[in-house]
């Protein structure tokens, strides 16, 4: 921990050839503009010097030692704890060679948080396929953070805009498959995560959850599927037993228009685009992933490698930059907590 002052938060390289790094360039040039905390960029300095050239950004580097070195530096240079690639990266073109970096940045950045020398962790996208020959067996970033943080259960994924904030219980598999996963114990579980998380993390002294209902009308009393009553009613009324303000299982098709989304502080959704469909609707650009249940912080950008741009310059870094306010903020309330 830096005397006087906050730590930094650590900022991961991505997948070298998709937009992270250039997202994290156009986001240092806004620091002031955005009134951004100070970040340090883990990954090689030279993909950045190489970017800021191609593109003719004045972007000064400053290659650091430490975290507390990064934050002295960042008002006048992106500060960069180097962590060079085995082979310099084509745009668009993830290369299996340069896989060890990628996840040795996620490492490091790991260790930091856990350490107290960054105060939150956020991560650039990663391409998941182009890790899998390097020892990563992982379905994503949330679970290989969750095995780095010891976690004996996975964490869980948000997903968050000014707007709105959404959990799905099941994530990256099948419709048919997330039929099937989907139990009264995981949605107690994760709104659990949710509820505590919103208190320690967002500063709101009492949670308000809406529990979304699977099927059509929330199964209009078993005539359209009977999920609801048997797996999220159950779930809703022992979580209102433990004294969790809760309402559900709520029609999916009602419950994210406006007038009712000023009523919940977070939705607990039952499959992936139930969740990510109306919040990417609402904040594509501006939305971010932030991950409940570590015993750090971890937040990032809500999009992914974006290879049909990268190499361009016209990434938008908006998602990055929520994704580091988001990180910032939360450290003050757990800070605060």
């Amino acid at each position: 921990m830096m005397a006087g002052r906050a730590p930094p938060l650590a900022l991961t390289m991505g997948e070298p050839a998709g937009i992270g790094p250039e997202i994290a360039l156009k986001t240092w040039l806004a620091r002031d503009t955005q009134d951004l905390p100070p970040f340090v960029f883990l990954g090689d300095p030279a993909l950045l010097a190489a970017l800021a050239k191609r593109h003719r950004w004045r972007a000064p580097l400053a290659v650091v030692e430490d975290m507390a070195a990064g934050a002295a530096a960042f008002a006048e240079a992106l500060p960069v704890l180097p962590l060079p690639l085995a082979v310099p990266p084509e745009h668009a073109r993830p290369d299996a060679r340069n896989a060890a970096t990628v996840i040795a940045a996620i490492e490091r950045g790991v260790a930091l948080v856990r350490a107290g020398a960054a105060r939150g962790l956020v991560t650039n996208p990663i391409h998941k396929a182009a890790l899998y020959g390097a020892s990563f067996t992982w379905p994503g970033h949330t679970e290989f953070l969750g095995h780095l943080d010891g976690l004996a259960e996975a964490p869980v994924m948000m997903l968050a805009c000014p707007d709105l904030r959404v959990v799905p219980v099941t994530i990256h598999m099948s419709l048919r498959r997330a039929l099937d996963t989907l139990s009264t114990a995981e949605i107690l579980r994760q709104t659990r995560v949710v509820h505590a998380a919103l208190i320690r993390d967002f500063g709101i002294a009492r949670p308000y959850l809406a529990v979304a209902g699977l099927n059509p009308h929330a199964g209009e009393d078993g005539a359209m599927g009977s999920e609801e009553a048997s797996l999220i009613r159950p779930a809703v009324a022992a979580l209102a037993a433990e004294g969790l303000a809760v309402a559900g299982p709520l029609p999916p098709d009602t419950m994210f228009a406006a007038h009712v989304r000023t009523t919940y502080d977070a939705a607990i959704c039952m499959y992936h685009d139930q969740a990510l469909i109306p919040i990417k609707t609402l904040d594509f650009a501006g939305g971010t992933n932030i991950t409940l249940g570590l015993s750090f912080i971890r937040t990032s950008p809500d999009h992914g490698t974006a290879f049909d741009i990268a190499g361009t310059g016209t990434a938008d870094p908006s998602s990055l930059i929520a994704a580091l306010r988001q990180a910032a903020a939360m450290a003050e309330h757990r800070a605060a907590a």
